[in-house]
Order: C-alpha cells, then sequence, then structure tokens
C-alpha cells in the first residue's frame, strides 16, 4: 500500500510548505507517501466558485484511478488520533489498494469528487485554510502511523 495525498496548487507560504515537507519525510519512514499537486483553477468572485470547482476536479480526477479515496470535507466524519490510527491500520490490512487523500483547494471540493469518495474525512469542526488543513492532515497521518508501530507521540 501507498498513500497518495491530491491537492490543487502549490503551498505558497514558505513555513506551511516547510512542515509539509518535514511531515512527508517522517511519514515515508514507515510508509511510501507522495503529494500531487495538480493545476489550481483563479478566480475569487462567489459567483466563479462552482467552475473553480469544476476545473479542478478534472484536474484531480487524473489521479484518483481505483483506489481506495478519502475527501476531506466538513461533511465527513471527525476521528480522534486514536480512532484515525486504527482507520488507517484496518485499511493497511484489508485493502489492496492504494490510499489517497483528496484536499480541495480554496473554494472546496467538487460535488462529483465527493461523490467518488470511499471514506469522507473531517479534519474538524473548526474551518481551516485549504493550506493548513494539508499540514493537520500530514501530521495526523504521521502520527497515526507512529501510534500503529508503538511510538511515542507528543499528546
Amino acid at each position: 500500500m501507498k498513500i497518495r495525498i491530491i491537492w490543487p496548487g502549490k503551498t505558497k507560504n514558505k513555513i506551511l510548505k516547510s512542515l509539509e515537507e518535514n511531515y512527508l519525510k517522517k511519514i515515508n519512514q514507515f510508509i511510501p507517501c507522495q503529494i500531487i499537486e495538480t493545476k489550481e483553477a483563479k478566480g475569487i468572485k462567489e459567483k466563479f466558485i462552482k467552475k473553480i470547482r469544476e476545473k479542478e476536479c478534472k484536474a484531480l480526477e487524473n489521479y484518483l484511478e481505483d483506489n481506495y479515496i478519502i475527501c476531506l470535507t466538513e461533511k465527513g466524519k471527525e476521528m480522534s488520533s486514536m480512532e484515525f490510527a486504527k482507520f488507517l491500520e484496518k485499511l493497511s490490512i484489508s485493502s489492496p489498494k492504494d490510499l489517497v487523500f483528496v484536499v480541495g483547494g480554496y473554494a472546496g471540493l467538487d460535488e462529483k469528487i465527493i461523490k467518488r469518495a470511499n471514506f469522507l474525512l473531517s479534519l474538524s469542526k473548526m474551518t481551516f485554510t485549504h493550506e493548513l488543513s494539508r499540514v493537520i492532515l500530514l501530521e495526523q497521518i504521521y502520527r497515526a502511523f507512529s501510534i500503529i508501530r508503538g511510538r511515542k507521540y507528543a499528546k
């Protein structure tokens, strides 16, 4: 099993980009993991949000294939770090497919992508920027595999 994390656009905040690279390196000590940055759609007006989602959806779909797809969305299930670790452990044992986490851009994910998901995950009831959500997801994946492998982690 491998993990791919897909999102539109590059992380522009240098501090957050550094954290992403740090956690990616740590995750790769446990399991092969890669980040795929697809093309980000431009536009900020509310009337263009649907078109932005649709455009980003097309780019994201190229990387979904026949994998176990987990979309980050406010509609998703919230889990504790321990629950998330058990969830990933169960998938690593029971599913021959790779895990693909999909994180939306600032406009969120298109409904078409959400409907393809095998699982919907919410990081919190709170709202985070899409760039910060990326870091939080990576940290939680690293924490989950630390738990699975019996390593100590900060609480």
